[in-house]
C-alpha cells in the first residue's frame, strides 16, 4: 500500500484527500518509478474543478521525478536505480508512479531530483516555445507575460541565453525583482502593458509574445507586435480566449497567431530527449537556475491548489512525500 492524494469528486482544494492506494506494478514498457517530488500544475487545478474532464475519483499528477524501482518487461535502456523524470505521467500524487518508458526521460547525474521534478513540463514549453513555435533570433525584442512564473523565469532565462532583448509583465515589485534577476530587460505591470511596450521599442513593437495568461492578455498582446510579428498564445490562466476574427491579424500588420501546446512537440522518444537533455544540462551547468517557490508534503496538496489558483507562488509548486 502507498500513499497518494484522490480526488474524489469534481470541485475546490477540499475534495483532494490523502488516502492509501494499492502499490502499482510495472506492465509491459513500463518503469516503477518511487517518487523524490512531483510537479503541481494549473491542469490539474481544471480537471479537479471538472473543467477538463476526468473520471472521478482520480489521482492527479502527470510531472515527476524519482528513481527506478521496477522495468517492466520489453524494456531497454533503463535498469533499477536509474534516476528518471517525466512531463507524461498519471497518477503522480503518489509514493510511487507508472511511467512509460519512452516517455521516461534520464536525469544526469549530479541534478537535483527536486530540480528534475520542477523541469519537464515548463522547462520542454520553455523549450519549444523559443525553438519550435518562434525561433528566436539575437537582437529579437520578446514580451514575456507573467515573468516571474515557472514558465516565465526560464523563457526570460533562454530567451537572453539566445541574445534576445526581454519585456516581461509581472503584478508587483517583489515578482518585477525576480523577473530582473532572471535577466530581463524590463519589467512592467499589466495595467496598459500595450502602450508600455511601444514606448519601449520607439514605436514599433516586439518580434514575438509569449502569452499564457489568455483573455485577459490577448488584446493588449496583439496591439504590442510589429508588423509581421508573432503571438504565442500557450496558455490560458485567466480564462479562455473569444473567438478572433481573422481580420484583426491583417489589419495589426500581416500579424501570425499561433496556440501550441507541448503534447504536440514531444511526438517521439527522440523529441523527449532533445528537449529534455538541453533543458537538464543547461540547469546542471548553471545557465538555467530552477526556482522552487513552495514545497509542500504530499498530503497538503490541497493547500499546493490553493495557493497556485491564488496566484500566491513564483516559480515552480512541488508536493514532496
Amino acid at each position: 500500500m502507498i500513499n497518494a492524494i484522490v480526488a474524489t469528486a469534481p470541485g475546490g482544494p477540499e475534495v483532494l484527500v490523502p488516502t492509501v492506494v494499492e502499490k502499482p506494478e510495472a506492465g509491459p514498457g513500463q518503469l516503477l518509478v518511487k517518487v523524490a517530488a512531483t510537479g503541481v500544475n494549473f491542469i490539474e487545478t481544471y480537471q479537479r474543478q471538472g473543467i477538463y474532464s476526468v473520471p472521478f475519483p482520480f489521482i492527479p499528477g502527470e510531472e515527476a521525478a524519482g528513481t527506478v524501482e521496477e522495468v517492466g518487461e520489453g524494456i531497454e535502456g533503463f535498469a533499477v536505480g536509474d534516476r528518471v523524470a517525466t512531463a507524461e505521467g498519471s497518477r503522480a500524487y503518489a509514493d510511487y508512479l507508472l511511467v512509460e518508458a519512452d516517455k521516461a526521460l534520464p536525469v544526469p547525474e549530479g541534478l537535483d531530483l527536486a530540480a528534475a521534478a520542477a523541469l519537464p513540463l515548463q522547462g520542454m514549453t520553455a523549450h519549444y516555445l523559443i525553438n519550435s513555435s518562434f525561433r528566436v533570433q539575437p537582437g529579437q525584442t520578446a514580451l514575456v507575460h507573467a515573468g516571474a512564473g515557472g514558465v516565465g523565469l526560464l523563457l526570460i532565462q533562454l530567451l537572453k541565453a539566445k541574445g534576445a532583448r526581454v519585456i516581461t509583465t509581472v503584478s508587483s515589485d517583489e515578482k518585477a525583482e525576480l523577473a530582473v534577476g532572471a535577466g530581463a530587460d524590463h519589467a512592467i505591470r499589466y495595467s496598459s502593458f500595450d502602450r508600455q511596450v511601444l514606448e519601449l521599442t520607439s514605436g514599433e513593437g516586439v518580434d514575438v509574445v509569449y502569452d499564457g495568461v489568455g483573455r485577459d492578455t490577448f488584446d493588449g498582446s496583439l496591439a504590442s507586435l510589429r508588423v509581421r510579428g508573432t503571438l504565442v498564445l500557450f496558455g490560458g490562466a485567466s480564462g479562455p480566449v473569444p473567438p478572433v476574427d481573422p481580420q484583426r491579424l491583417n489589419a495589426g500588420g500581416s500579424l501570425f497567431l499561433t496556440r501550441p501546446t507541448l503534447k504536440h512537440h514531444l511526438l517521439n522518444p527522440q523529441e523527449r530527449l532533445w528537449r529534455s537533455s538541453e533543458i537538464f544540462a543547461a540547469a546542471l551547468d548553471g545557465t538555467l537556475s530552477v526556482r522552487v517557490g513552495a514545497t509542500y508534503p504530499l498530503a497538503a496538496a490541497a493547500e499546493a491548489h490553493r495557493a497556485l489558483e491564488g496566484r500566491a507562488t513564483t516559480g515552480k509548486v512541488l508536493l514532496v512525500p
